[in-house]
């Protein structure tokens, strides 16, 4: 899949549930997808500052693309680092520089997390951005 057609993806599946409620337990959900992420890989360089809970976040290149791993100790903020990955892993460098993220504006998810948590999805979205510069 591209980009463009994971995040048409993300909205597709966002669209299934018309209360908040719903939407958070899809995130759960997604974040209980989640791959393990190593624990030798839980360092200081790979936390995202700005986060509420604590979230861990590396990369890896390979073939012009960066594959993500990603884990937090919250389950929402885990579903929405496991959404994030989600789109784009598999993703090149200027791919991902060049993308608004609008997709999140799209879903509403900004508008309805908590400011501490909204705060968060700012700062995870400002760490895949520096890994598509």
């Amino acid at each position: 899949m591209t980009l463009e057609e994971r995040k048409q993806q993300v909205i597709e599946d966002f669209s299934l549930y018309d209360e908040w409620l719903d939407k958070y337990a899809y995130l759960i959900d997604l974040g209980k997808n989640l791959a393990p992420f190593p624990e030798e890989k839980k360092t200081e360089d790979n936390l995202i500052k700005g986060c509420q809970s604590r979230v861990w976040l590396d990369a890896e290149e390979k073939d012009g693309c960066l594959f993500f791993q990603a884990d937090s100790d919250a389950v929402i903020t885990r579903g929405i680092i496991s959404l994030l990955v989600s789109v784009y892993s598999g993703c090149s460098r200027d791919e991902i520089a060049a993308d608004d993220f609008g997709f999140l504006e799209e879903i509403g998810l900004r508008e309805n997390l908590s400011p501490t948590r909204a705060n968060g999805l700012v700062s995870m979205v400002e760490r895949i951005k520096e890994y598509g510069r």
